[in-house]
């Protein structure tokens, strides 16, 4: 592997004026997204050395979620890159980005910073903060929000309760010493978010398994898996019933439909039909269910790197081993069902549907996230199941200086 010099700044970048009040020179770095990515990728890896509970996105996935063209949230947003640097040495990184759907739907002034990784050095924090926040003020916006990286679609929040546990797939990763480095520069909370455990049984509890043989009962209702040979199909289904169910929920953007047919290509190669199905009604989709076997399991040890050997081993693990741990992306219905008595246990039916089916086929351990800390019927429901809360993220505001 062979690695730039730190101290030689590459073409694209721009160095920024140093920190002021430090012992040590930081220099900041603007990178261009899809073009300038390789020393912001590298930030992570250096900040996370050492950390046995992070688990590294594999590489090829992370450039493609940086390079316009390839992430079709570039469709609709605006974002920088930067990294910092000090005695030369790269100690951390942060994005910054206008999202004009988020603008387009909530018109709350807000931009929004995420990848904030940093070394334990509140210098550090406040130089990368300050860049963001100055490109962000550029750009009109009145406060600045985050982390989310890059969008509340994506990974979403700074990981303050639960360093002890390996990150899920798709879900942030933290160093306990970063909440007190964005505190420091006067960010505040705004929104908490749960992730939670849950370990498969062969029996439910009495009240879940009550509600899903209720709905069982139904001859208008059943679950039925998703179709991988009509997925696209599939997608627009999907796409459908989750800007309407999640419609009202805090800080929602809508999925476009490039977005959701990009995520769908991704999840297709890992997809089991067991963990992903519809709720229909007189065959109408009206509720979705997506769980997916957790990646991370079997990438832990491989760095983000597929080559030279890491691909035969991911391929060994989950064709042949096998994974026993899932995650659940999304669950939910539409709108229209809520205080729907005849309904009202469909939910809870889901969830019961998605944990008989995975004992079955051999998932053992699944993640649950997220959930907002205000959502108190999810999460009341999510305890009913036997879930633990393991995890809690945090999205954190300030004002924009002016």
């Amino acid at each position: 592997m062979s690695l730039m010099d730190p101290a030689v700044e590459s073409a694209s970048a721009r160095p920024s004026n140093p920190a002021e009040g430090t012992s040590a020179i930081i220099q900041v770095r603007e990178h261009a997204p899809g073009v300038d990515i390789e020393d912001f990728i590298r930030a992570g890896e250096e900040v996370f050395r050492g950390d046995p509970n992070w688990i590294a996105p594999l590489r090829f996935d992370l450039k493609a979620r940086l390079t316009p063209g390839k992430n079709p949230l570039f469709e609709h947003a605006e974002v920088a890159l930067f990294t910092a640097w000090k005695s030369g040495r790269l100690v951390g990184r942060i994005s910054a980005q206008i999202d004009y759907e988020h603008l387009r739907i909530h018109r709350d002034g807000a931009g929004f910073f995420g990848f904030f990784d940093t070394i334990d050095d509140v210098d550090v924090g406040r130089a990368l903060l300050l860049a963001a926040e100055g490109w962000l003020k550029s750009k009109g916006a009145q406060s600045m929000r985050g982390p989310m990286s890059l969008s509340i679609n994506e990974e979403v929040g700074l990981l303050v309760d639960g360093f002890e546990h390996p990150n899920a797939m798709m879900m942030a990763h933290s160093r306990d010493w970063q909440g007190a480095i964005a505190e420091a520069y006067g960010l505040t909370k705004l929104k908490d978010l749960y992730s939670w455990s849950y370990e498969a049984k062969p029996e439910l509890p009495k009240r879940v398994e009550k509600a899903w043989q209720s709905v069982q009962s139904l001859p208008e209702v059943r679950f039925r898996s998703v179709d991988k040979k009509n997925f696209r199909r599939e997608l627009d289904t999907l796409l459908e019933i989750f800007n309407d169910a999640w419609s009202e929920n805090w800080g929602f953007v809508p999925a476009t439909p490039n977005e959701v047919r990009k995520s769908g290509d991704e999840m297709k190669l890992i997809l089991d039909p067991a963990l992903a199905f519809f709720a229909e009604i007189d065959g109408r989709p009206v509720g979705v269910c997506v769980g997916l076997p957790n990646i991370n399991q079997a990438t832990k040890d491989l760095n983000g790197r597929l080559f030279p050997t890491g691909f035969a081993k991911l391929l060994y693990r989950v064709k042949v081993e096998g994974l026993s741990q899932a995650r659940l992306m999304m669950l939910g219905l539409r709108k229209e069902l809520r205080g729907v008595k005849r309904y009202g246990a469909l939910s809870t039916a889901m969830y019961a549907e998605l944990a008989k089916r995975g004992y079955a086929k051999g998932y053992r351990w699944c993640e649950l996230s997220w959930t907002l800390e205000d959502n108190q019927r999810i999460n009341l429901g999510i305890r009913a199941m036997g879930g633990k809360r393991y995890k809690t993220y945090r999205i954190y505001q300030r004002e924009v200086a002016r």
